[in-house]
């Protein structure tokens, strides 16, 4: 009796290239444990996935958990450090795209075996032509919201109603309307790079988006349901097909793991009420002046709040100012503290990977954006989805003041008021969009539906 034939095994090798930043390869590493942990919809088909990094950013998260059919190769340090970099982000971003570029040619050229796909960050924006002319299929991941992108999508609607170039002192309470999908937005809630000192970026930004056009998918770290009406407008003008992905952050590690054994900070955080610290942090990249983190900090001693604050480089200095109510580290396993039952809410500067780890865990946010796509994040957490406060800045743009001490312990204690009607309605819409977002990423939610597709697209490709 002959046995049945079995059909050969396929190899799909995907390759991720991200951007040299922890906000673009944290949500870039998280995609790739989410395809990878997929069985590709197409019978006798392997995926195994090679993310590039400088030699730097091994020894960084080289040894974090990751699948088995998942694996590093390096590229040189031929960049500056990743330590620093956020004191001169343009010249950092200059310099990316010059340096390593040619090193990453040399590396795809060489791997084994050949690689079949290539998922790249929109910020590398010779990324797209690079697979072309490999005849590598190109899938582009922009790390920051749908909402953002389709700003920049449909940026010549903004030259058209001459909301660009603009003075926002003059115009930034007018409101953008006219964006497909789009909520309405006042102009100076539109990203920083629209204006003033921000703008010296905006002709990459403009360029990487520009180049998608020759891609074979767009990849948001976004859920359908919280954006619907602008991802529907993305793909109804989008050439390629559009891919909602998110919410990309390590949610399966905060589901499957147990806590890290060196993390002190849980002991404390367990002797805290539930609900009742304050989670601050200002993100790993860009902060305040070192003025307004004084006053941060007066106002959370002031306050006579619990807090758990991130300082970074300066949690010392800022642990001295604060006084007893509350602790201060350097770093911190950000998602699993949020999800942690004492933790009531997140004073956040509103970077897209925090704010979706903040929907994931349920909490609400009082928002201090500074840069980037942060106000506008700022603004859909306040006015669209309403899971937040704003804390009020005088002036615009690069001509706000410094928010007080006695400002901000007053909306902290208010913000962190269990009883209050505002506080109970506010936390309540938190706990929903948390709910959708757990429900996209299960099996059958809409995350999870559009990330079956797109490995289904990679493993129909013909190669």
């Amino acid at each position: 009796m002959s046995l049945p034939k079995t059909s050969p095994i396929t190899t799909r090798h995907v390759v991720v290239l991200p951007f040299p930043g922890r906000g673009h390869i944290n949500p870039m590493m998280c995609l790739c444990n989410s395809l990878a942990s997929l069985n590709p919809a197409a019978d006798n088909t392997d995926i195994i996935v090679t993310f590039i990094v400088t030699e730097e950013w091994l020894g960084f998260i080289g040894s974090e958990p990751k699948p088995d059919n998942v694996s590093f190769a390096t590229i040189p340090n031929v960049i500056p450090s990743e330590i620093g970099r956020g004191a001169d982000s343009p010249g950092f971003y200059e310099t990316v795209l010059r340096k390593i570029k040619t090193p990453v040619e040399d590396l795809l050229d060489r791997l084994e075996p050949p690689v079949t796909a290539l998922i790249a960050d929109t910020y590398l924006v010779w990324s797209v032509e690079m697979g072309n002319v490999r005849n590598i299929p190109v899938a582009s991941l922009w790390t920051m919201s749908a909402s953002v992108y389709s700003v920049f999508h449909f940026f010549d609607l903004l030259v058209q109603h001459r909301h660009f170039p603009v003075n926002l002192e003059e115009r930034g309470e007018e409101h953008v309307a006219y964006i497909p999908g789009l909520p309405s937005t006042r102009v100076a809630d539109l990203p920083t790079c629209f204006y003033g000192k921000g703008i010296n970026v905006l002709d990459r930004a403009l360029e990487s988006v520009a180049s998608l056009s020759k891609a074979q998918w767009l990849l948001l770290p976004s859920v359908y349901e919280l954006e619907a009406p602008v991802i529907d407008a993305l793909r109804a003008n989008t050439s390629i097909p559009v891919y909602h992905i998110g919410p990309t952050i390590p949610h399966s590690k905060v589901e499957a793991e147990s806590r890290p054994s060196e993390a002190h900070y849980f002991d404390w955080l367990d002797k805290q009420p539930s609900g009742s610290v304050l989670y601050v942090s200002q993100g790993s990249l860009h902060s305040a002046p070192k003025a307004q983190m004084d006053e941060i900090a007066d106002g959370l001693r002031e306050s006579k709040v619990r807090f758990f604050w991130v300082a970074r480089e300066a949690a010392s200095e800022s642990k001295e100012r604060c006084g007893e109510m509350g602790i201060v580290v350097p770093w911190c396993d950000q998602l699993r503290v949020l999800c942690h039952d004492s933790i009531g809410g997140f004073w956040s500067h509103c970077g897209w990977n925090s704010t979706s780890e903040a929907v994931f865990a349920g909490l609400p946010m009082l928002t201090f954006p500074i840069y980037w796509d942060q106000v506008p994040n700022s603004k859909m957490i306040v006015e669209d989805w309403k899971i937040g406060w704003r804390v009020k800045k005088k002036g615009v743009g690069e001509k706000e003041s410094l928010v007080g001490r006695e400002e901000i312990a007053g909306i902290v204690r208010r913000f962190m008021d269990l009883e209050s009607e505002e506080g109970k309605e506010m936390r309540s819409k938190a706990r929903e969009l948390r709910d959708i977002y757990r429900q996209a990423i299960r099996k059958g939610g809409s995350t999870y539906a559009n990330l079956e597709a797109f490995v289904s697209d990679i493993c129909k490709q013909d190669f």
